[in-house]
């Protein structure tokens, strides 16, 4: 008998209390936005969390910080550290996370501050993680937000403190594990950003005129290679099971990686007539997004069917190796001229005609395809799910997840709270 079912039997034989989140919690609160217009307010020295960073891990410091004037004219307010925080809005609703600093929080995060005599953190934010397909699905509206009003009926098993403890113990075994794996893929990825970054430098980016050439690189904007074409109003309520393949902006940088050549979504034939479309070979950007790092994300269309592109996206149609002007959008060089470019305060923004003035190093398509080929092992090794590290970190997730499920299985014993 293991030491969890030593302690399940003595302290708990007839099963557990369910209990709402707000009942063994000290303080649930969420925060706000400063003014994004009022640059006084942001680049300051206090951690302000938004909920895409908020995905089932452990949170030591935030992507945006902001000033105490900034905490001061807004809803954005402290919590302390170890508090569970569930995204409510956008695409990480009901995803879970644990800040291990004090810090701030946007609007969209619920953030739960437990009673330490009643359910330890740890194991409050592996419940919700078990729940998180269940939260998901209370969501409201067209983007599916739930509320702290919601989070807060949630109801989860709270045996006594000896068992929380033991069930912390075995899971976080699996979730250290992971995270050993994560840290390892992570600095793959930084190796594999540094040699791409080498590999299109050529020292050719910093030529005074364009046209220049170097061993055969001539640098070119990209609106003299090819030609920039907006989408059109393709929208969500527009998807159908089956028909013509589509992609909606959003789903640049949530699903799709460097190239595709099958679509998530469809629209109707009846639509796809109307809709302006990408052909094989094109690059489609995202060219909206509500931080820096995902505008102008890019994948390359190397499907043989013509798609259907949504606005906030355009497709670039060019003669060039199709998966080399994909890389090059990843690079530091691309991302220093395109943040030059970049408008807008709660949404940005890079428009085609900025785009076309972006600068692009073109050598000969066999150098161009000799690239590629070593850039797509990289790639192999860092984002395929089929083998590498990324597999490994998906077996692993899969076995934390299955545990997961079976330790936090207690039976009713139907008291209520």
């Amino acid at each position: 008998m293991s030491r969890l079912d030593e302690l399940i039997q003595e302290l708990c034989p007839n099963g557990v209390e369910y209990k709402t989140v707000s009942s063994i919690s000290k303080n649930i609160t969420s925060g706000g936005t400063p003014k994004t217009g009022v640059a006084e307010y942001y680049n300051g020295d206090i951690p302000w969390l938004r909920t895409q960073e908020v995905n089932f891990d452990d949170i030591t410091d935030t992507g945006v910080k902001i000033t105490q004037l900034g905490v001061d004219n807004s809803s954005a307010k402290w919590i302390p550290e170890n508090c569970v925080i569930v995204a409510m809005y956008g695409a990480t609703v009901g995803k879970v996370a644990i800040n291990k600093i004090p810090m701030t929080t946007n609007q969209a995060c619920c953030n739960i501050e437990l009673d330490k005599e009643k359910a330890l953190y740890r194991y409050v934010f592996h419940c919700l993680c078990n729940q998180y397909q269940y939260i998901k699905s209370l969501g409201q509206g067209s983007q599916t937000n739930i509320n702290a009003q919601i989070v807060k009926k949630l109801t989860i098993p709270v045996p006594p403190l000896e068992v929380q403890s033991e069930i912390v113990r075995i899971l976080d075994n699996f979730t250290e594990l992971t995270a050993e794996l994560t840290a390892e893929l992570t600095a793959r990825k930084k190796q594999y950003e540094h040699y791409r970054n080498k590999l299109f430098s050529f020292n050719a980016l910093n030529c005074a005129v364009v046209g220049n050439s170097l061993n055969n690189i001539v640098v070119m904007p990209l609106g003299e290679v090819g030609i920039f074409t907006r989408g059109s109003g393709l929208q969500k309520k527009d998807f159908t099971q089956t028909g013509v393949g589509c992609i909606h902006y959003g789903q640049i940088y949530t699903h799709y990686g460097t190239y595709a050549n099958r679509t998530k979504t469809f629209v109707s034939q009846e639509f796809a007539k109307k809709a302006r479309k990408a052909k094989h070979g094109d690059l489609i950007i995202a060219t909206t997004s509500e931080n820096d790092e995902d505008v102008c994300k890019a994948v390359a269309w190397l499907g043989d069917e013509d798609i259907a592109i949504s606005s906030d996206a355009c497709f670039y149609t060019h003669s060039l190796e199709p998966k080399y002007v994909a890389y090059y959008f990843q690079t530091e060089q691309f991302q220093k001229q395109k943040r030059g470019f970049i408008t807008g305060t709660k949404v940005r923004r890079v428009n085609t005609s900025d785009l076309a003035k972006i600068k692009i190093p073109v050598p000969p398509i066999e150098e161009q395809r000799r690239i590629v080929s070593i850039l797509d092992k990289f790639d192999m090794l860092t984002t395929s799910i089929s083998e590498g590290l990324p597999k490994e970190i998906e077996l692993r997730t899969r076995q934390y997840e299955y545990y997961r499920n079976q330790l936090l299985s207690f039976s009713d014993n139907k008291a209520t709270a």
